[in-house]
C-alpha cells in the first residue's frame, strides 16, 4: 500500500502572498481524503486482476468512468479481453449488471422496453428493459440502426429513459461501456457524432505483450471457472465521486487544459500548420471531460492534485473521437493520435 500511495508532498508554489499555506493545507487535506479512499482502487484492481492478465491501461481508463459518471467505447480487434474486462469489473461490484448483444434487427423496446396492454384491467403498464441496470454493457454497440442508438443517446445523456408517455429515471451509479469492432464493417451503422460525443473516453485497445500473453496461456487455458468477489458498493462508488470532485486543480491547469481544447479549433494561434488538415475542433464537452478525467486519474495514482502528466496521460481517451479530420488529412494518412500529439507538442506546459 505504501509503495503505491506515498507520503504527499505539496506540488504548486505560488507567488500570490498569503494564498500559500491557505492552498497548501487545502490540498493535504485533499490528499488525506485520497489516502482514506485507497482501498477502493486497491480492492478493485486486486479482484479485476484475478481474471484479466496487463491491460492496465483499459482497466484503469474504466475506474476514471466509474469515479466519473463517464460513459466509455473501447475499440480493439476480438479477444483482447474487452467485454471480460467489463463482466470481471462488474463482478466486483456489488450492482445489477447487464450485456446488451448489439445486432442489426435490434428494436427501441428490446433496449428500454415498452407498454404491455392488459386485457383483464384494460390499462397500460409499463416492462421495462435491460437498460435499467448499473452497468450496461453493449457489445458491439456500432450494429444496432440509428432509432436504438437514439433511445441510448437519452439514456446515457440525461440519465433517464421514456416509455410511452412516461419518463423513468436510471438509477445510479449508471454507466455505459460499450465494445466496437475496428475491422469488420460489413452490417454495421458508424455511430452518429452527436452520440460519440457522449462518450468521455475512446479507447484503443491493444494486443498483450509476449510474457503477459504467456500468463494469459497458464491461466486461461484450463478453461476453469474464476470466481469474483463484490468487493465494491454502490454507496463506496458515489462517496468516491465526491472525493474525486474536490481534487485540487490550480488555475494554470485549467487554463492547460482550455489551451489544448481550442489549438484544435484555431490551431494556426499554435503556430500550427493544421487548419486544413482538421475539419472541426473538440467540442466544450471535451474541455469538461479532460477536467474530469484527469482529478479522477490524479486519484487512481494516489494524489490529491491534478498535474500536467494526468492530463497528457487521459487526454489522447478524451480527444480522439472529438476531432473530425479533413478530406486532405485522410488523403495523406493522418490519424487524429497524430494530430492530437503534435498538439500536445506545441501547447506550453504550465
Amino acid at each position: 500500500m505504501r509503495a503505491l500511495f506515498p507520503k504527499f508532498k505539496p506540488l504548486f508554489i505560488f507567488d500570490i502572498k498569503g494564498k500559500t499555506v491557505e492552498i497548501t493545507a487545502h490540498i493535504n487535506e485533499i490528499n488525506e481524503k485520497v489516502r482514506n479512499e485507497s482501498s477502493f482502487v486497491e480492492s478493485l484492481l486486486t479482484e479485476v486482476h484475478r481474471a484479466i492478465i496487463g491491460q492496465k491501461y483499459m482497466i484503469e481508463r474504466l475506474l476514471i468512468g466509474l469515479i466519473t459518471r463517464g460513459h466509455i467505447l473501447l475499440e480493439g480487434v476480438p479477444g483482447l479481453a474487452k467485454t471480460l474486462a467489463v463482466k470481471t469489473l462488474s463482478a466486483s461490484i456489488d450492482t445489477k449488471f447487464q450485456r446488451i448483444q448489439f445486432t442489426p434487427d435490434l428494436l427501441p423496446a428490446d433496449l428500454i422496453g415498452t407498454m404491455i396492454y392488459s386485457q383483464k384491467d384494460g390499462t397500460f403498464s409499463p416492462r421495462k428493459g435491460p437498460i435499467f441496470a448499473n452497468i450496461i454493457l453493449a457489445d458491439e454497440i456500432n450494429r444496432a440502426p440509428a432509432k436504438v442508438q437514439s433511445a441510448l443517446l437519452e439514456a446515457m445523456q440525461e440519465r433517464q429513459v421514456t416509455i410511452g408517455d412516461s419518463t423513468y429515471s436510471l438509477e445510479e451509479p449508471f454507466l455505459v461501456l460499450a465494445t466496437q469492432n475496428p475491422i469488420e464493417q460489413e452490417g454495421t451503422y458508424p455511430l452518429p457524432e452527436a452520440q460519440v460525443d457522449r462518450f468521455m473516453l475512446k479507447l484503443k485497445i491493444d494486443y498483450p505483450d509476449q510474457k503477459e500473453e504467456r500468463q494469459i496461456l497458464d491461466l486461461m487455458a484450463q478453461d476453469d471457472p474464476i470466481n469474483i468477489g463484490k468487493v465494491v458498493s454502490p454507496t463506496d462508488i458515489l462517496r468516491v465521486r465526491e472525493v474525486v470532485k474536490k481534487v485540487y486543480m490550480d488555475e494554470r491547469i485549467k487554463d492547460y487544459v482550455v489551451q489544448l481544447v481550442f489549438a484544435t479549433r484555431q490551431p494556426q494561434e499554435y503556430k500550427l500548420d493544421l487548419k486544413d488538415l482538421i475539419q472541426f475542433g473538440a467540442s466544450p464537452r471535451a474541455t469538461i471531460y479532460l477536467t474530469q478525467a484527469s482529478r479522477a486519474h490524479a486519484f487512481i495514482k494516489g494524489r490529491g492534485y491534478v498535474t500536467p502528466e494526468d492530463i497528457k496521460a487521459v487526454g489522447m481517451d478524451v480527444l480522439r473521437h472529438r476531432i473530425i479530420l479533413s478530406y486532405e488529412a485522410e488523403a495523406e494518412g493522418m490519424t487524429t493520435e497524430s494530430i492530437i500529439s503534435r498538439i500536445f507538442d506545441a501547447v506550453h506546459v504550465p
